[in-house]
This record gives C-alpha cells, sequence and structure tokens, in this order.
C-alpha cells in the first residue's frame, strides 16, 4: 500500500493567529471539495488539530487549504491515494493527535448547538469512549431541516485509540467502538450538498452498488422479504419518525429518496444472486420458453 506523505510544501503554521479552546482532532477526507470545505472549516473554529487527508484533487480544494494553513488555522494536509471510504477515514483517524477525535465531512459543518454542548461532551466520564451526532440535511426548496428533525445520530466523535472503522464496509462506512457510546442531547451536523434529483439518484445508485456488493460478497442471498418491505419501511421511517413530515413536499422527496435507495440495494442483490445462478443470454432460438425464471 502506498505509503503516506504530509504536504510539506505548505508554509509554516503560526497556531497563534487562531485561538485553540477545544482539544478535538477534527479529520477530514475530500477529494474535490472546492465548493464545500471552506464553510466546514470555517466551522470548525477554536479547534486545536485538523486533519485532513485529499485523495487527488485537481479544482481548487489544495489551494484553498493552503489559505487556511497561510492564516494560522491548525490544519496538517495529507495526501493519501484512495483506500476506499472506511480505509481513508481510518488513515485520517490514525493521524489525530488529541484525546478526542471528531469525524466530519467536508460538506459538513458544525451549528451553533454542536459548538456550545462540544466542551461538555469532550468532558465526559472515562466509562463514555464516544459520542453519536444528529445530522441535519439541507432540502432543495426549504433549506436545512429543523432541529427536530434529523437523521440517524451517528457515531462521529471517539476517544483516540477506543474505535476503529471497520474496513469490510464500503459505503456507509461506521467507527466500531471498545466501549459506551452516548447520543448527544443537543447539537447537529448541517449537511449541505442540494443535489437536483438527476444528479442524487446517481449518487444513490453508485452507494446502493457498493452496499449491495459489499453484502453478496459476505454471503447473503435473495432478500425477497427485505426487497418487498424495506423500502416503504424506510420511507415511514423518514418521513413520520425523523419528522420529514414537517418539511413539507421537500420532505416528501427526502424520504421517497431514501426508499429508492432501499430499493436499488436490495434488488441488486437480488439480480446478482440471480446472473450467477442464471446467467443471462438470448435463448430464444434454442426453444427454450422466454421468460423462465429460477424462482
Amino acid at each position: 500500500m502506498q505509503s503516506s506523505s504530509c504536504l510539506s510544501t505548505l508554509p509554516k503554521q503560526n497556531t497563534r493567529t487562531v485561538e485553540s479552546r477545544f482539544p478535538v482532532s477534527m479529520f477530514i477526507i475530500c477529494l474535490n471539495e472546492e465548493d464545500y470545505i471552506g464553510n466546514c472549516i470555517d466551522s470548525l473554529r477554536g479547534c486545536s488539530d485538523i486533519v485532513i487527508v485529499d485523495s487527488g484533487s485537481t479544482d481548487g480544494t489544495l489551494p484553498l487549504i493552503q489559505s487556511y494553513i497561510e492564516k494560522g488555522w491548525p490544519i496538517r494536509l495529507f495526501s493519501e491515494k484512495w483506500r476506499g471510504y472506511a480505509g481513508q477515514k481510518q488513515f485520517a483517524l490514525d493521524q489525530c493527535r488529541e484525546d478526542w477525535c471528531f469525524n466530519i465531512d467536508a460538506d459538513e459543518r458544525f451549528d451553533e448547538a454542536l459548538r456550545t454542548a462540544l466542551p461538555d461532551l469532550l468532558a465526559a466520564d472515562e466509562s463514555v469512549v464516544g459520542w453519536r451526532i444528529a445530522r441535519r440535511p439541507y432540502l432543495i426548496g426549504y433549506g436545512y431541516t429543523p432541529e427536530h428533525v434529523h437523521e440517524r445520530r451517528n457515531l462521529r466523535l471517539i476517544r483516540r485509540g477506543r474505535g476503529r472503522y471497520d474496513l469490510a464496509q464500503r459505503v456507509h462506512e461506521g467507527i466500531r467502538p471498545d466501549g459506551r457510546v452516548k447520543a448527544s442531547p443537543k447539537g447537529s451536523l448541517l449537511h449541505f450538498r442540494p443535489l437536483p434529483m438527476d444528479q442524487q439518484v446517481l449518487k444513490e445508485n453508485k452507494y446502493s452498488s457498493l452496499k449491495a456488493d459489499q453484502l453478496v460478497e459476505a454471503g447473503n442471498g435473495p432478500r425477497r422479504f427485505r426487497l418487498v418491505f424495506n423500502p416503504p419501511m424506510f420511507f415511514l421511517r423518514l418521513y413520520f419518525r425523523n419528522g420529514l413530515w414537517r418539511c413539507g413536499f421537500t420532505g416528501f422527496i427526502e424520504a421517497m429518496t431514501g426508499a429508492v435507495y432501499s430499493f436499488m440495494t436490495e434488488a441488486k442483490i437480488y439480480q446478482r444472486n440471480a446472473l450467477r445462478t442464471k446467467p443471462s443470454f438470448d435463448d430464444v432460438d434454442r426453444g427454450v420458453r422466454v421468460g423462465q425464471g429460477n424462482d
């Protein structure tokens, strides 16, 4: 595996310029995030360590990050060949120096409630090794969802050495903690990537393929019950339990998009398994009954 390197061409940091108040390492992976990463970094003001791992950006991402370093932000920038989502984030986590480490994506930022809550999270009892944080998406035509309307809380803040990423996960990667994890009662990450539906479907198609391949390689066969019931259950959970109904038609579209992702994942698992037992070929001239399935 290619060894990593810190981008030593960047100028020496003047850490006195940016006051360090939060003893936490923020870690970010990025690739061509010029339009987003600036707002992410701005929301991390006062953090003592910011690790950014770039996997080959060709837009203005690197010059933008360099401009923050020149202003004195405590950023350590690394260049690392893509290892997959889990592998890349684990590499970034390994570079962290502080006792607490926080994973944030380039298109996310702290809201003020989370910034206010952060000192209390960092001061948690030793029995707590991590914190799950809510995330509020930006919906086209609406804006950020209200504070009580958010996605599932995910483990983002972990004590250094008390958790690692599951490298078998190709997508929706998460940290496996070694100890007790709690949910932050306040604050959210704001997720700003307002993709129109034609682009969002391409993203869901990519992610569902990664998920389906991961599950098939793990030995999962066709999951017929999930194929039928998971998409509507996914919608109901997002729309009613998570509260997207409060966001009007934009919330309906967001919930339906989640259901589409669920359907594509299960359909791809079914088809990948079906192709193993009955590869596709044009059988009309062979006298084989067209439409004969394997169910």
